[in-house]
């Protein structure tokens, strides 16, 4: 494992591809960030539903290797509230790790169960998903800006390939790169990963 940087920002998006070491780093800031003080916590907020067999496996498999890498690191399932848990779980002791952005975003605009989608405050019944993602990632954005603790998102970058070929498709990856501008505005740190390296595009810290 590689070190991570020092000292940990206040809010850090991590975006990469599938299997880039993305998730990895976030582990890593959370494992530096529960050695720095005996009274720091960490909380790894997961945006995964398991709706078939593989799913649920993988899930497990995570958990399992998770807890085997940074046994610190509480998990908390939420796959659409983001902003509500941040707001009540953030404190200046308090690393979140949000995992992931893309599981999240596809819990809005493809549910499983449209019916269990909460409404965003004052909005109209049933709103479009469309519509209801980006008011829950208005709320999320503000939530990160204000939280008194350290936030880590982790995200992936699905817009470097071809255009794909299905207009629902296409709009989801629209969405998507959408909101990783959205959340590389509001934090403080935005790290690409490539192959397990972190290559630094922004750093306000």
């Amino acid at each position: 494992m590689t070190a991570t940087p020092s000292p940990i920002a206040r809010s850090e998006l991590i975006l990469g591809g599938q299997k880039s070491g993305k998730s990895r780093r976030a582990e890593l800031l959370a494992r530096d960030w529960l050695a720095q003080s005996p009274q720091h916590s960490a909380l790894l907020i997961a945006t995964a539903q398991p709706w078939d067999d593989e799913m649920r496996a993988r899930i497990q498999r995570h958990q399992r290797d998770r807890a085997a890498r940074v046994p610190g690191l509480a998990t908390l399932e939420e796959p659409l509230d983001l902003a509500a848990v941040l707001q009540r779980e953030s404190t200046p002791h308090t690393l979140i790790v949000v995992d992931c952005l893309t599981l999240w975003l596809t819990n809005w605009l493809m549910p499983a169960d449209s019916a269990a989608l909460p409404l965003a405050e004052n909005s109209e019944p049933n709103p479009p998903p469309a519509l209801a993602w980006q008011a829950q990632a208005a709320l999320f954005s503000g939530a990160i800006a204000q939280a008194p603790g350290p936030v880590v998102l982790v995200g992936n970058e699905i817009g470097l390939g071809v255009i794909p070929l299905g207009r629902e498709v296409r709009a989801f990856v629209d969405a998507l790169g959408q909101l990783n501008q959205q959340m590389a505005q509001v934090c403080a740190r935005v790290t690409l990963m490539a192959a397990g390296l972190p290559l630094t595009l922004k750093d306000t810290a």
